[in-house]
């Protein structure tokens, strides 16, 4: 069937008059392809198929992932070469290109001069219809918006659907009406910061510094962007508030901050994907390669979400009808789809729940990569719920229809794959497992044996409220465990005053100094925490593993060297 498939896809190159010679081999290569070729195809898969997992998913169509790893499979199965290219394709006009913008007409598009027919693509593309909207023109545009596309194993799978060149004229055209960086306006990042990608900005601080402060300074808080970061003017801000029965309250930045008391949490907010990089060493997953340092903890100002929605109309009785609150942040892609999710109306009306419209980070104005000039705070909950650059509320009796609420974010089997996954059987991810790390020290590091005492930090944080009350420390790899020193404030300062029961939302960074064990050239070192319903981490990843990479709280653990001078 496969092989059908292909030979018509040639035909199709022979339709738009390719070169005789380069048609004629190329059905050779598809009626007659031997065994030794398949068993080249078979080796050229495997080469490609590191990098092609190594694809991040970053927001709808934000990278080939699955229809990239179908279409080389086709091309194996073909005996197709997969850099086959041609010197001499016919020359189309921009006019000519703009007449196949859709399934019936095929679906054409430029790159760099190249015409390209992708028609037989868009179906087994996750993000076909993205590919549509450049459909008849150019790529450049939209690659420049998801520009991890600009990888060499996507041009080798674009290049087989090449069918001519643009004529000069209308390449020169092009060129002039070439759209600007959608991420040129950018804020400046720390250099310290590791970057698991640039476009859209994703990185997290190392783990040696993370724990150095209690508060998260907000230029070492991780960086988790779907889009590029919107420029909102702060003086024309209007937060949109909806829902029926109840009409659209406009809310300005000022009247967040002078119509409403202003609150603040100390809340920890971690990436559903930290610790990612530890589930990748077992089985490779599909999104950025996180380290343990895709999560901060930070003092956040503004208006109680609950106190908003009471001053829209939504009363204590809303629950009767709505089921959730939906998020709508000012960051929008190529279609105008704004980045959304939402959250339980009983975690947004909730006294206890502590949900913030916040517009202070830390005591400053929340800066552009964190949400400037407001975003949502849910304490407790997955970062992917604290929506940025917040534009728009809705009150509703159904969860968001959202990419990142319905096909994001959401826990599967370890036997799932992407052949059968079934986003509709899993809940939206909201509040978090309990999880701890090791930051010092790092794994590989080096110990003289003449210190002999080894200190080891780390964080320590759950999801809900629950308050972490204890974290086991091991040195021999689980035979023995010690139990760690918590702390809620900065190393020689008091601890912040307990939190009341349910509404624990910062983490604990804990820290343990204890004898090297004699005679060891190698110590495993691993902690798990244990939270005020005694819950504790699993011991490894394989029970827990799952195509996304999400929510990775086995122990954690790190191998470290012990050496004498």
């Amino acid at each position: 069937m496969l092989l059908l498939r292909r030979c018509r896809s040639l035909t199709r190159l022979q339709r738009h008059q390719a070169a005789p010679c380069f048609a004629s081999r190329a059905v050779r290569l598809c009626s007659s392809s031997t065994e030794d070729q398949r068993s080249h195809q078979r080796a050229n898969w495997s080469a490609n198929w590191k990098r092609i997992v190594a694809g991040v998913l970053t927001g709808t169509g934000a990278v080939v992932t699955y229809g990239l790893l179908h279409q080389e499979v086709e091309q194996a199965d073909a005996g197709l070469p997969t850099t086959e290219r041609s010197s001499s394709l016919p020359v189309f006009s921009h006019d000519e290109v703009t007449k196949h913008r859709s399934l019936e007409d095929g679906v054409w598009v430029t790159y760099k001069g190249g015409v390209y027919d992708v028609t037989e693509f868009v179906p087994i593309h996750p993000g076909g219809n993205k590919i549509l909207l450049a459909a008849g023109g150019a790529l450049e545009p939209f690659w420049a918006l998801y520009a991890v596309h600009d990888q060499e194993y996507v041009l080798e799978i674009l290049s087989q659907y090449k069918v001519g060149e643009l004529s000069a004229e209308d390449l020169k055209k092009q060129g002039e009406a070439k759209a600007s960086d959608p991420y040129s306006s950018d804020p400046e990042r720390h250099p310290v910061l590791r970057i698991n990608s640039k476009k859209p900005f994703n990185a997290e601080p190392p783990p040696e510094i993370l724990t150095e402060s209690y508060i998260t300074p907000h230029v070492l808080f991780f960086k988790r962007n779907h889009l590029p970061v919107p420029q909102v003017d702060p003086a024309s801000y209007r937060l949109q508030v909806e829902g029926l029965p109840r009409g659209a309250l406009t809310l300005s930045l000022k009247d967040l901050k002078t119509r409403f008391p202003k609150h603040t949490v100390t809340a920890t907010m971690q990436c559903a994907g930290n610790r990612r990089s530890d589930m990748n060493q077992v089985k490779e997953v599909k999104g950025l390669n996180w380290g343990i340092s895709a999560i901060g903890n930070a003092k956040w100002s503004g208006a109680r979400l609950r106190d908003v929605l009471l001053a829209a109309g939504f009363g204590p009785d809303v629950a009767k009808w709505a089921r959730h609150v939906h998020f709508e942040g000012l960051d929008k892609d190529v279609t105008g789809s704004a980045y959304g999710t939402s959250i339980p109306i009983n975690k947004a009306m909730n006294e206890d729940g502590d949900v913030l419209l916040a517009y202070e980070m830390n005591g400053e104005d929340i800066p552009a990569d964190h949400g400037f000039p407001v975003r949502v705070v849910v304490p407790g909950v997955v970062g992917a719920r604290n929506v940025k650059w917040l534009g728009r509320i809705v009150v509703s009796a159904e969860e968001s229809s959202s990419h990142w609420q319905q096909h994001d974010y959401k826990g599967f089997s370890p036997g799932t794959d992407w052949s059968k996954v079934d986003h509709a059987s899993s809940p939206a991810i909201q509040e978090l497992p309990v999880q701890s790390a090791i930051t010092v020290p790092a794994d590989g590091a080096q110990i003289d044996r003449s210190d002999e005492t080894l200190t080891v930090k780390g964080y320590a944080w759950s999801g809900g409220g629950r308050e972490v009350v204890r974290v086991d420390v091991s040195l021999d790899g689980g035979k023995t465990w010690q139990v760690a020193q918590l702390r809620s404030g900065d190393k020689g300062q008091p601890d912040e005053p307990s939190p009341p029961p349910g509404r624990s939302w910062a983490w604990k960074l804990w820290e343990l100094t204890a004898p090297l064990p004699p005679d060891a050239d190698e110590l495993e070192i691993i902690c798990k925490a244990v939270d005020n319903s005694y819950n504790v981490q699993p011991d490894t990843i394989p029970p827990i593993w799952n195509l996304r990479g999400l929510l990775n709280n086995a122990w954690h653990r790190v191998k470290v060297k012990v050496t004498k001078d």
